[in-house]
This record gives C-alpha cells, structure tokens and sequence, in this order.
C-alpha cells in the first residue's frame, strides 16, 4: 500500500469520533461549568449566611473569570510544550480539593479565595481540550466535536446553578457544594481513565516559543476578530443572566435561589442549538450564521422588555439559541485561523472571552441603577451588533 494510501486511511479516520471520546470531552466541558457558574443563583443566600453585602458576593462569581482569563495564555502556553492529556486529567482530579474546602469557608474572604483556586485550575481543562479537539480530529471533525462539547459546558452552566439553588433551598448553599465535589469526581475519574493519548501532538520549541506565537496571534486580524466576538459572547451571557435575575427577584415576580435557578433551563436550547451550528459551520457561510444568532438575541433581548413572566423566558431561550452557537462557531474558527501554537491562540481566546465576562458583570451594573433592565438590556444589543461587524470583516473565507 502506497504512503498516500496510508495517509488517506489516516485522515479518514480522524473524521469518526470514537463514542467513549465524546463522552469523555463532553464531561470535561461539563465538569468546568458546573464549578464555574455554581453560585450565580445563591447570591442573596450567600450574602445572609456570611452577613455581608449582596453586591460583594458577586465576587464568587467574578473570581474564577479573572483567575481564567489570567492564566489561559500561560496554560496555552506550557501545554504546546508538554502535551494535553496530562494537563486536563491532573486539572480535573485538582479540581475536586477547592471545590470541597468551598464548602467549609467561614468567611466570604475564604470562598472567594476557593473560587479563585477553581478559575486557575479551569483553564487547563476548557483551553487545553480545545487545542486537544484540533489536533487530533480533521477540521470539518473538530467543528462537529466543538459543537457537541459546547453542549457540554452548556450543560454544566444550567446544570451547577440548577444543582445548587435546589440543594441550597433544600437544605443549605454549604451542601451544595459538597454536591458539586462529588459530581466533580466522578467526572474527573472518567476523564483520568478513558481519554484517549495524544497521536498527532507536536510539542513547541517551548515556553519562550508558545510566548514568541502571541505577536503572531495579535497581528493575525481573523484571530483578533474571533477574540472580539469571544468576548462579546461571555458580555452577553453574563450582563443578561446576572441582571435579569435581580428583575426577577424584584415585585412583582419575587423569585428565590430555587426558581432562579430554574430560569437556567432556557440553557437547554443552546444545549440543542450548539451542535447544529458546528454541523453548519462546517459547511455554511460562518458570516451568515453569525448574523442570524444576532438577529435571534436582538428579538431575545426584546420580548425581556415585556412583563408576562413566560414571555421573559421566551425571550431568554431565544437569547442561548443565539449566543451558544456564537460560541461554537468561533472556537470551531481559532484552529482554522491560527499559524501554528494553536493551544496559546485558544489561551489568547479565553483570556478575551472571561475578560468580556468580567465587563458584563460591571458595565451594565451603572445602567441597571439608572435605567433598570431596559439599560442592561440595549448594552447588550450594542455589543451584540459590535460583535457582528467584527466576524463580519474577518471571517471572510
């Protein structure tokens, strides 16, 4: 058999995803979201059971961003160097200790601190198996398996403010953690025991190389472009899903930690959205599909501005159909448009996406106080159409 032959056999293969590999980097999606967003829907619980200020228990959910967003260039880094594998099964069984010892803080200090330990620890998994995908599968293959692990990491989002407003009215928000520990583990063991090694992994000539890639990644304007967009989508998630809930909690709706968690069922329309969009985005203009996530977060953001409680939610579930394949179909793009070292170009991507996270935790805040919702609401239809020039000028094929 000729070498071209063998070759051929080689790509084709790449194309079929083992089921056991699926469910492996679906749980590594899951097992970071459901740390990362468990404490959204207990804020004000937070804030009685630790006497503080409600406005400063938002820092458990800002301290996992900044810690993200900081070290997601250094974990793209190092893991061009060392490989994948070994860095999201260690960061996946690591998770486990401060996700436990949250539950045993004393003080809001000492639970900020936690989260913070999980935001450092998150990056070795959500950036390295992304760079994991694009190495080991052929394009058209890792937009399909980007599209089924943003369902996981959708999944995991609904999934640890769901688990954790019930378990908190249930019983009490330190219980709720202790949950979160035990889901954790056991998706860690899966993830330690079934991922598959590298195969086709080339290790950079180390970490000054991984550092001499980002003035390449900086000046590559289809990078920059999808690092705008990366940005806006975590803007929009947050801005919506943090001020929303305070419209929710007010007269006339009254709404506690377990029906605030349940608001985050509309997650599960991205859950079915984002694999269709990474099916699409292998064979579709991505320019067009991203103009028409718009378009549905536009008349999301909308039907929000009504009063019926169910009209809310409607609008909120048009808002994941639109953003989550937003998210797909740029992550799907970063190892298209990267020359090479394309772990730090996804480090790079995660450092925008949790930075925009961070904004939209503050810059709606002066418009919620002065305009309410309303505000909160047309910020994010700005940076929603931002986005949509940004993909427009630089995902041109």
């Amino acid at each position: 058999m000729s070498s071209q032959s063998l070759s051929a056999d080689s790509e084709a293969g790449l194309g079929v995803i083992p089921p056991t590999t699926t469910l492996v980097l679906v749980l590594a999606g899951f097992v970071t979201f459901v740390n990362m967003w468990c404490t959204q829907a207990i804020l004000p619980v937070l804030a009685k059971s630790l006497h503080v200020s409600p406005a400063l228990t938002g820092y458990t959910v800002t301290a996992p961003l900044l810690a993200t967003a900081a070290m997601a260039p250094l974990v793209g880094a190092i893991s061009d160097r060392f490989g994948r594998r070994v860095f999201i099964r260690g960061a996946a069984l690591l998770l486990i200790i401060p996700t436990i010892l949250a539950a045993f803080s004393t003080s809001l200090g000492m639970l900020i601190a936690c989260r913070f330990a999980q935001g450092l620890l998150l990056p070795f998994i959500f950036t390295v198996t992304i760079a994991y995908i694009g190495d080991e599968m052929t394009p058209a293959s890792a937009m399909r398996m980007v599209g089924i692990y943003t369902s996981g990491t959708i999944s995991g989002g609904f999934s640890g403010r769901l688990i954790v407003g019930f378990v908190t009215a249930l019983w009490n928000w330190r219980a709720g953690f202790l949950v979160i520990g035990l889901i954790t583990l056991a998706a860690a063991l899966i993830i330690a025991f079934k991922l598959p090694p590298e195969k086709r992994f080339k290790p950079t000539l180390g970490f000054s190389g991984a550092v001499h890639s980002f003035p390449n990644h900086l000046s590559n304007k289809r990078l920059l472009g999808t690092y705008a967009v990366g940005f806006g989508v975590l803007f929009s998630l947050v801005s919506v899903f943090t001020f929303i809930n305070f419209r929710l909690a007010e007269a006339p709706y009254h709404l506690g930690p377990a029906a605030l968690g349940s608001i985050f069922v509309v997650y599960l329309g991205g859950v079915m959205a984002s694999p269709v969009a990474g099916r699409l985005g292998a064979k579709m203009n991505r320019r067009l599909l991203m103009a028409g996530c718009t378009g549905l977060i536009l008349a999301g953001l909308a039907l929000t501005l009504a009063s019926p409680l169910w009209v809310i939610c409607l609008g909120l579930l048009l808002v994941c159909f639109g953003v989550f394949p937003q998210q797909t179909l740029a992550t799907g793009f970063i190892g298209v448009a990267a020359r090479g070292a394309k772990s730090t170009a996804v480090g790079l991507y995660v450092t925008s996406y949790y930075i925009g996270g961070s904004f939209g935790g503050i810059i709606p805040a002066a418009a919620w106080h002065s305009a309410g919702w309303p505000g909160c609401a047309a910020i994010t239809a700005l940076v929603q159409l931002g986005m949509l020039g940004f993909a427009w000028k630089s995902w041109r094929n």
